[in-house]
């Protein structure tokens, strides 16, 4: 492959595609992974077969389900680029199916350890401060980390409990924030004038004033796992898988979790309705009209 066709790959991807830094590296990253299985043969020659046989190369490595899935996912990508700028007839990996995925549920915290939680972090200190926002609003409006190192201060309407959310694919969407957010992310605009640079318009910033990476805010989730002595592993998809568990709990409405998440496909979504055994004889406890225990009735 010349490094044309991968520079364009790399500008389709930021300038059109608009995938996150992490998305545009993991495809190159799996395009590279093309080009070395196909060895001498060129890219545009090579067939749905040879496609196959490389995902069962993969597959007898330990490569899991879902990356084969993703490679194929920027291998179809490529393939579509090139056949609309360069003409190229076939895309070899449309046809190809990766291994089946087993399915893998969210791990949620419960609603107790999730409050829990975010009522025991302290704010004390400008650091502490911005970590317990981070936190309240990860948890209150299911973000995903990304989004929110991208929340800039135009997108808050803290007044009204709204923010305005930058997802995949550059799509925007509105989502509610908690009381409790609010209140902790007031807590932290005083701290962040105190450090930001003038011309910072992210909400998070480190202490030296620039805007957060994700991997920033990753460690500082581990901080506060060792800090305040949890036992499972706390990330910042935790807050966002927990946040969707805890609402379709209560509310059963499984759209408003689509849009809060800012899941494109409801398919996405349904993988939540997996709810754990207690709460669902708990809820048919309550409404199912057949389920009224004996002790409940009434004698004639």
């Amino acid at each position: 492959m010349t490094e044309d066709l991968q520079a364009r790959f790399a500008r389709f991807l930021e300038g059109e595609k608009h995938a996150s830094p992490e998305t545009r590296k993991a495809y190159l990253r799996d395009l590279q992974d093309l080009v070395t299985l196909a060895g001498n043969k060129p890219l545009n020659e090579l067939t749905a077969l040879d496609v196959r046989g490389f995902v069962r190369q993969l597959a007898a490595r330990g490569l899991s389900a879902y990356s084969i899935a993703r490679m194929l996912s920027a291998w179809r990508t490529f393939y579509k680029l090139m056949a609309r700028d360069l003409g190229w007839p076939l895309d070899p990996a449309a046809s190809v199916k990766p291994p089946r995925k087993r399915q893998r549920l969210p791990k949620a915290m419960s609603e107790d350890a999730a409050v829990g939680l975010l009522d025991n972090m302290p704010d004390d200190d400008t650091l502490s401060a911005r970590d317990k926002a981070m936190f309240e609003l990860a948890y209150s409006s299911g973000l995903r980390v990304s989004e929110l190192v991208s929340v800039q201060l135009a997108d808050l309407d803290l007044g009204g409990a709204l923010a305005r959310i930058t997802g995949k694919g550059n799509k925007t969407r509105m989502v509610p924030i908690g009381h409790k957010a609010i209140a902790a992310l007031n807590e932290w605009m005083h701290e962040r004038a105190l450090i930001a640079l003038p011309d910072c318009t992210h909400v998070f910033v480190g202490q030296h004033g620039k805007p957060l990476t994700t991997r920033a805010v990753q460690a500082r989730f581990k901080t506060w796992e060792a800090r305040l002595g949890i036992t499972e592993p706390l990330h910042p998809h935790k807050l966002r898988h927990s946040c969707a568990t805890h609402l379709l709990q209560n509310s059963g409405d499984l759209r408003a979790v689509q849009e809060l998440l800012g899941h494109a496909n409801l398919s996405t979504t349904q993988v939540y309705t997996h709810l754990d055994w207690k709460v669902l004889a708990k809820s048919y406890d309550a409404h199912h009209p057949r389920a009224r225990r004996k002790d409940d009735k009434t004698e004639d």
